[in-house]
């Protein structure tokens, strides 16, 4: 009998006790303690069960839980005899920062301090023991209601030291989703202050910590350890090219597979990777984002389901408001092309606004690209960072991507599907009042004020143009700086319906030295699909040539004309 899929339920133990569908995920236990490490940091995008992980480590270690190896019953880690006899055997300390998403740094610091206040509610008994002085007493019982940011900086490190002499272990400490405070002060202007608040905070935690038997924490980055990490030479850093722990965060596509068969879907396997599938974490490609996948066996219904977890404000401002490299790579990234660009896996968030390593490394460890190889050490030049190869992870970041895009034209015209219509009609008069009309606002907003003509423009208005578009990639495969003929058109439509006419686009900036007009411009992007013969491509598909739709598109600063 199937198992019921359940949405967004976090707590390891609702999970088992409600019988909902589960992927054995508890060899990460195992992996995790045998690998002997004193603080290890795993990154992984969201939404990658990374705080379900977190909430199994606590139930199967925590004190809290002895004798409940009926929650492990059946599952991996239970066939370990040695695994069974440390069940419910540590004292646990367990904090997240998920929902640590304030605009001021008073905000913030204020948050952190609740959340130890709730760690040492959580720990009341402590106040009935004979162990502690009454000085000690009256400590815990002030951090049960009044926390201030200093008596925050030591608070972790204070109460693995009570939970030490209470119960004669060393404490696991586990903190979740670490990072998440940090993208919000560097969005919102408080970094510097979030820094030396934190990195006092984790000093103590972690490494002066005498009272600490295993750190664990989770975040989506891995942050510069310059900024917060610098006295931390205890960390052990698994990032989304390291082969540990590869499998733990995600589904394999066995276990995809598997699901979908056990639910009926089977038949839905290309499709669901082609969606879902993608990811690559270490030497282990075919890591499907177990979120979207779950939300697919409960539905049955194809959607953006990740990318519409999370506005993507960081991701968009930064593409939006980066160089025109950016947007040029961008763009290739959006035709399906492999790119190789420059990474530092450590995310200095104070660079984002002038690196663009960071911004491409903040993608790949935000889950929106994926590794495909990497530049060996004996073919780098010079110093650097290595250079990685990278594409959009799949069809739903590409589509999460295309709507974004949409959007920075919607912002300002809600109209330009009627620019779609027009160019399906062949209405130039309407593409072109529309153009003109919306370039005006567009093009300062999306180049961030800058002559979008100084450098390879072309690119510029091709992706524009791609955006506008998009909305067509249901009806149509549209492929960009493809080889057809004998040069490589712009962008094309190759319609899914032979039925529908095929659209070839060439795009030219003007000349001022060779050309006295744009409609002299458009004449040569013209002549230039015919002279390369860019419909050779489709036309070897058995699209008539009199169906074959071809367009010059000049500009001139804003200027557009399209014939």
């Amino acid at each position: 009998m199937a198992r019921n899929v359940a949405i967004g339920i976090q707590s390891f133990e609702d999970i088992i006790k409600g019988k909902y569908f589960y992927i054995d995920k508890t060899d990460f236990i195992k992996e995790w303690w045998d690998s002997g490490d004193s603080v290890t940091l795993i990154t992984r995008p969201r939404r990658f069960g990374k705080t379900l992980n977190m909430s199994m480590i606590e139930h199967f270690f925590s004190i809290n839980y002895a004798n409940r190896g009926d929650l492990f019953e059946g599952l991996s880690i239970w066939e370990h005899e040695e695994y069974r006899q440390i069940q419910g055997s540590y004292p646990v300390i367990s904090v997240s920062f998920a929902n640590i998403k304030q605009t001021t740094y008073e905000a913030t610091s204020k948050r952190i301090c609740e959340l130890v206040k709730k760690e040492y509610e959580r720990h009341n008994y402590l106040l009935e023991s004979e162990l502690f002085s009454k000085s000690e007493k009256e400590y815990i019982e002030k951090m049960r209601y009044d926390v201030s940011e200093f008596d925050a900086e030591m608070s972790l490190h204070r109460l693995s030291d009570f939970l030490y002499r209470y119960y004669g272990k060393k404490a696991i400490i586990i903190l979740d989703e670490y990072d998440t405070p940090m993208q919000e002060a560097y969005i919102n202007g408080y970094w510097d202050e979030l820094v030396s608040f934190t990195r006092s905070l984790f000093n103590s935690t972690f490494k002066t910590n005498p009272y600490l038997e295993r750190g664990l924490m989770t975040g989506i980055t891995r942050v510069s350890k310059e900024s917060i990490f610098s006295d931390l030479n205890n960390l052990e850093v698994i990032t989304v090219t390291s082969d540990k722990y590869a499998t733990s965060f995600g589904f394999t596509q066995e276990e995809v597979f598997n699901a979908l068969d056990e639910l009926g879907l089977g038949n839905e396997k290309e499709k669901v990777k082609k969606w879902y599938d993608g990811f690559v974490f270490g030497e282990y490609a075919d890591i499907y984002n177990p979120w979207s996948v779950l939300n697919f066996l409960d539905k049955a219904k194809y959607s953006t389901y990740w990318a519409n977890t999370s506005s993507n404000g960081l991701v968009e401002k930064l593409i939006r408001q980066g160089s025109k490299k950016v947007k040029i790579i961008f763009e290739a990234l959006l035709a399906d092309e492999v790119v190789r660009c420059p990474i530092d896996e450590q995310i200095v968030y104070n660079q984002l606004d002038y690196s663009e390593g960071a911004i491409w490394s903040l993608l790949i460890a935000s889950g929106y690209l994926k590794v495909l190889g990497k530049e060996k050490e004996d073919e780098m030049i010079g110093a650097g960072y290595p250079k990685y190869d990278l594409m959009l992870t799949n069809f739903e970041v590409k589509k999460m991507f295309l709507i974004m895009v949409n959007g920075w034209f919607n912002r300002y015209d809600d109209s330009y599907s009627e620019f779609v219509s027009a160019m399906l009609e062949c209405n130039k008069k309407v593409m072109n009042a529309y153009m003109n009309k919306i370039t005006r606002n567009v093009f300062s907003y999306f180049d961030t004020g800058k002559n979008p003509s100084s450098q390879e423009p072309e690119r510029f208005y091709h992706g524009f143009v791609l955006g506008l578009i998009a909305e067509l990639y249901g009806r149509y495969t549209i492929t960009s700086n493809r080889e057809s003929g004998f040069g490589r058109y712009d962008v094309m439509l190759e319609p899914k319906n032979k039925e529908d006419k095929a659209y070839i686009f060439e795009f030219k900036v003007h000349d001022t030295d060779e050309e006295k007009s744009l409609e002299e411009t458009v004449k040569n992007a013209l002549k230039q699909i015919e002279e390369k013969q860019y419909e050779t491509a489709l036309t070897a598909k058995g699209i008539a040539k009199d169906r074959i739709v071809k367009y010059g598109f000049a500009f001139r600063g804003k200027e557009v004309l399209i014939g």
